[in-house]
């Protein structure tokens, strides 16, 4: 999660960099936003707040990107290859199982190809193992939309304290003009404060929408994926699943 890290980091130099030039420029800024205006008040609500949801943004789409090429029956427990080796241990090829699940890369390959390694152990070994690659797994595919539950619930709050900034910069600057400022001046500093709840707002609904609809997914093909993974791990004899050489020579 390295580059977390550095986009955090690069995040919080932007943030306090374009922060303290608001406080400088926000006396001296004289263009009011049109009403209806979004794309004009957007420019001017441009800081290090604004800059940390278009970040949180960019974040979330390569997210939601990644789920809907990942969060699938195909990738996680997928019919063709349980079938495939199903009728490989009907027919006692035991070996070729371990050929198909090191060509594959979904969840029931993953378990499986990792149970057979235990073979020389015995039988409870390779469930034991399975059981914990099982986990391992779910944990993975679970953490993308944590990924996105995070982002949504940290997109409002960056975007209130935004808001709170932006009142306080706007309040000080009338205490600046002794109370003199007019209403125009006044209104778009309220108007940028609050433009930040709804870029926070904008970025919060659909990934925590899209978090739901994905942690249903995974929960419900992860749960498919770990009983088929379960019922084939038990049907594997010990001995014929080791893919050993000492196996065939014996």
């Amino acid at each position: 999660m390295a580059w977390m890290r550095n986009l955090a980091l690069t995040g919080l130099v932007v943030f306090v960099g374009v922060a303290v030039a608001q406080d400088e420029g926000l006396a001296a800024e004289a263009d009011v936003a049109a009403p209806g205006d979004l794309w004009g008040l957007f420019l001017q609500s441009l800081d290090g707040f604004t800059f940390t949801i278009i970040a949180g943004s960019l974040v979330a789409v390569a997210v939601i990107v990644r789920c809907v090429l990942d969060v699938r029956e195909s990738r996680i427990a997928p019919p063709k290859v349980i079938a495939e080796i199903d009728t490989l241990i009907d027919a006692g090829r035991i070996g070729e199982v371990q050929s198909v699940t090191e060509r594959a890369s979904d969840f029931v390959s993953t378990v499986v190809r990792t149970a057979l390694r235990e073979a020389p152990r015995g039988h409870d070994a390779m469930v034991d193992m399975g059981e914990i690659e099982a986990s391992v797994q779910t944990t993975r595919y679970l953490r993308k939309v944590e990924l996105l539950t995070l982002i949504g619930n940290l997109a409002p709050l960056v975007g209130l304290a935004g808001t709170v900034w932006g009142m306080v910069l706007a309040f000080t600057s009338l205490g600046a003009t002794e109370g003199q400022a007019g209403p125009a001046e006044l209104s778009i500093g309220i108007s940028k404060a609050l433009f930040h709840t709804l870029l926070g707002l904008v970025l919060a609904i659909p990934a925590l929408f899209v978090a739901g609809v994905y942690r249903s997914a995974v929960e419900r093909l992860c749960g498919r994926a770990i009983a088929e993974s379960a019922r084939i791990v038990e049907r594997l004899p010990a001995k014929a699943a080791a893919p050993t050489p000492a196996d065939g020579n014996a």
